[in-house]
């Protein structure tokens, strides 16, 4: 079944003191808690799930962090919003396939909503970005440029 909302509840990003060489960026998701919540539609509530959750990126000794904090909201048939439900309150564990459908859906908008806060406030982004390096010298020949990831 579908994701059906993302909503941020919580932005902070923070600098302390000018960036320095030889810095680490700790980037942590993590599911708060799942509740159920009622979404109206055409007149009509739905029950459907919502999936709190906190992401964040420190950057280390002591530089920044960004913070973002949210909800996601998915529906389902009402049997499997109360498995669901029921298997968090027991476990805190949510099945593997329905897990990475909500935290990838979570992390392309964190980290997008994340490097541009970064730049906001001239923190280096905290995911490593694509970059052209300079091709190597090969029998006399230069090779081209080429995309590739530093980090």
């Amino acid at each position: 079944m579908p994701i059906i909302g993302f909503n941020l509840n919580k932005l902070l990003v923070e600098k302390n003191k000018p960036v320095e060489r030889g810095i680490t960026v700790n980037n942590n998701l993590e599911i708060k808690d799942i509740v159920k919540a009622a979404v109206e539609f055409g007149g009509k509530a739905e029950e459907v799930l919502r999936f709190d959750f906190e992401f964040s990126a420190e950057y280390n000794p002591e530089i920044g962090k960004i913070l973002i904090a949210g909800d996601v909201l998915y529906i389902d048939k009402e049997k499997e919003i109360k498995r669901i439900l029921e298997e968090w309150k027991k476990t805190k564990i949510v099945e593997p396939e329905l897990f990475s459908r909500i935290m990838n859906n979570i992390l392309v908008k964190c980290n997008i909503k994340a490097l541009n806060m970064a730049l906001e406030v001239n923190l280096p982004p905290h995911l490593t970005m694509p970059l052209i390096v300079q091709g190597e010298k090969t029998e006399g020949k230069e090779r081209e440029g080429k995309a590739a990831y530093i980090g």
